[in-house]
């Protein structure tokens, strides 16, 4: 009662009473009392990381923890080092019958603390995982660990996310409060709810499951004696960690199951659990002007897990992205990693609120909260909880900006709006409507003009992907602040060689109205000119294509693929991207992926619209089926004109679509905190 009040009291109760989450499956939880039987742990000789575990008996739990390490493994190689702390049983005995597990054995009990800088010491991997032995691993719990310090250069500690055995959360990252106390976020929760399952940096990490760069956890002294035999060792790192200039990031894609209170119990009086009293005091005293910035004792912990100054901002899009699926989604994943890297806090929202795990943990990667069902309510629910605090609100697409345009303005009245178009749709149905000669899409792009147009005049700032499309509204809304913000790509060079490569590949799902008439005219004008010279070149369409649509693009020599993974095998194995679009707007995806890995482009000059593109110099262009045929030919044979398109392609990239460029417009429009705004739509 005195740590959660009376609300939290009730609400603890509840937690108790409700139905534990059924257990996925992946987790294969052991049954920790069974007879022993000799096994082999995977090892390495050149370790990436050290996993070290320190015991003193609980024996039964030791070989669990094993067995389920010796069960997973990892792609990284890895040792497993066990300190045995003078255990009481036959712990080192059993052990040692293990192949591949280092054992090494105090000759005194040294304390958690001790152990594991014994084992620290006798470490060979650059990175050292502390794991409790009272744990079980699940798929990808080290690995996902070391993907943090690849994408994020600044981490210095990750850890976990942390599960009871019965299913529930144990922790997502801790939080310290200015008084030297703790609290484990998340707690009793359910592990599938969002709140928890993206990247954010924490105040600590439990020491169950924490992996530090070592040269770093050496740099600092290891963990502080101070604290033995244990408690707070794992919140006085974090800290240091931060001192040192280095970020502690939680990781919920690594989950490990805890058996919480086997190692040292759960009476705060009793035993090593009494230390925890003892070094609060000891950690106060070090950390005391650090202590000065956390959050006050008795805080909300969904308030005082984003202490600081960080920003916050809510992106409003029509679905979650999945950047395999259409460049439009590639975009938006990139822009969140940018506003990540910048120290933004993002919510995204789809407006169906629909997510699956697979998007959601795509979206936490990121570090972007997803908000969808069942756990975040409707978004005007969610905007009178927190629209207080948002800096900034992206509404995506003129049909999900418009309804919820003014409801962001009343709920969010502090907030920057950004309406990002996406691409203008108005003069894609225009174009659409000119090509079919359709006087009802004509009349729908008039009114598609109007709804954007407006939109752009009430927004405080609007994006667009082309600077064509920059030069339009900018002549026709000259008092409107229009940025451009184009697609994002990682550029990742040219592979494999010419004669390395072979066949021809086109990007591109029917989700997009300009894509379906793209891959007909395609399949059934272009390519079987291609098909009549050389009946050896293949042509590969990759994208959703439905089953029914099929059979008319089936021809000799066509192999359909649908939607894929991974597009690097066609990206680094054929020889030239098509892209025959004959009307849309924007900027094109699959121009730009190709180019980005140094894959000559063969297009049309509307799908060079905008990108800085010039035939002979970085694309060859055709206007009609002969004259793209006849292009695509020339280029497949020239090797010299190949190898010239493949390194101005990547230039291209690099210049205007790179992260860099991108950026550069996040931080002129996203500077800090809002200014003034437009009125309300």
């Amino acid at each position: 009662m005195a740590q959660r009040g009376l609300k939290g009291t009730i609400s603890r109760i509840t937690q108790e009473f409700r139905p534990r989450p059924a257990r996925d499956p992946a987790w294969q939880l052991d049954v920790i009392d069974v007879p022993f039987s000799p096994f082999e742990l995977p090892s390495s000789s050149t370790p990436q990381v050290s996993v070290i575990i320190p015991v003193h008996g609980k024996l039964p739990y030791t070989l669990a923890c094993l067995r389920s390490i010796a069960r997973h493994g990892a792609r990284a190689p890895f040792e497993v080092i066990v300190v045995d702390d003078a255990s009481p049983d036959d712990s080192a005995t059993t052990l040692a019958q293990i192949s591949g597990l280092r054992l090494l054995r105090n000759e005194q009990n040294l304390g958690f603390i001790g152990s594991c800088n014994a084992g620290a010491a006798s470490a060979h991997g650059d990175y050292l995982l502390f794991l409790n032995n009272d744990t079980q691993v699940t798929p990808g719990w080290l690995d996902r660990l070391l993907d943090v310090f690849a994408e994020n250069p600044q981490c210095g500690l990750t850890g976990s996310r942390l599960v009871y055995p019965d299913g529930r959360l144990q922790e997502a990252g801790g939080i310290v409060f200015s008084d030297a106390s703790g609290w484990n976020y998340g707690r009793f929760e359910h592990p599938a709810d969002p709140r928890f399952l993206y990247r954010r940096d924490a105040d600590y990490i439990s020491g169950a499951s924490l992996m530090v760069d070592a040269a770093l956890f050496r740099q600092l002294g290891g963990f502080d004696s101070r604290y033995a035999p244990a408690y707070y060792e794992d919140t006085d790192l974090a800290f240091a960690v931060r001192a040192a200039g280095r970020r502690v990031i939680y990781q919920p894609e690594s989950l490990v199951i805890h058996f919480e209170g086997i190692s040292s119990g759960t009476d705060p009086l009793a035993g090593v659990k009494r230390y925890q009293t003892i070094n609060r005091g000891k950690f106060a005293q070090k950390w005391s002007q650090a202590l000065a910035d956390q959050p006050a004792p008795g805080t909300p912990a969904e308030l005082a897990i984003h202490h600081g100054d960080r920003p916050h901002i809510l992106i409003v899009d029509a679905l979650m992205p999945e950047p395999a699926r259409d460049s439009g989604s590639l975009r938006m994943f990139n822009i969140l990693q940018l506003l990540q890297e910048l120290g933004w806090r993002i919510s995204f929202m789809a407006d169906n609120r629909r997510a699956s795990a697979n998007e959601i943990a795509l979206l936490g990667r990121a570090g972007a909260h997803t908000l969808c069902k069942p756990w975040t309510p409707p978004l005007a629910g969610w905007l009178r909880r927190e629209g207080a605090s948002l800096d900034a609100v992206m509404l995506c697409r003129h049909y999900v900006a418009q309804p919820h345009f003014d409801l962001v303005r009343r709920l969010a009245p502090t907030a920057k709006l950004l309406f990002d178009t996406v691409d203008l749709h108005f003069l894609r149905e225009q174009r659409a409507a000119e090509h079919t000669n359709n006087t009802a899409l004509a009349r729908q792009a008039t009114q598609t003009r109007q709804r954007e147009l407006a939109l752009i005049r009430a927004s405080d700032v609007s994006f667009v992907v082309s600077p064509i499309e920059h030069a339009l509204l900018t002549a026709e809304l000259p008092d409107t602040q229009i940025e451009l913000l184009s697609n994002v790509h990682d550029v990742y060079g040219c592979s494999n060689g010419f004669a390395a490569r072979r066949d021809l590949v086109f990007v591109g799902g029917f989700g997009h109205p300009p894509n379906v008439d793209a891959v007909h005219w395609l399949a059934e004008e272009i390519y079987p000119l291609i098909h009549a010279q050389r009946p050896d070149i293949a042509l590969h369409l990759i994208g959703d294509i439905p089953e029914t649509a099929r059979p008319a693009l089936s021809h000799e020599g066509i192999h359909i693929h649908g939607r894929v993974e991974q597009l690097d095998p066609w990206m680094n194995g054929c020889r030239v991207s098509l892209a025959p679009l004959r009307y849309g707007a924007g900027v094109k995806g699959k121009v730009n992926m190709a180019m980005s890995h140094g894959l000559p482009v063969v297009g049309t000059p509307l799908a060079a619209e905008g990108m800085q593109l010039h035939d002979g110099e970085n694309i060859l262009l055709g206007d009609t089926a002969e004259a793209f045929a006849k292009a695509v030919l020339r280029l497949y044979d020239d090797e010299l004109l190949w190898l010239r398109l493949s390194e101005a392609g990547l230039e291209n990239v690099h210049r205007h679509f790179s992260f860099d460029a991108a950026r550069e417009t996040l931080q002129r429009v996203l500077p800090g905190k809002p200014g003034l705004h437009r009125p309300a739509f």
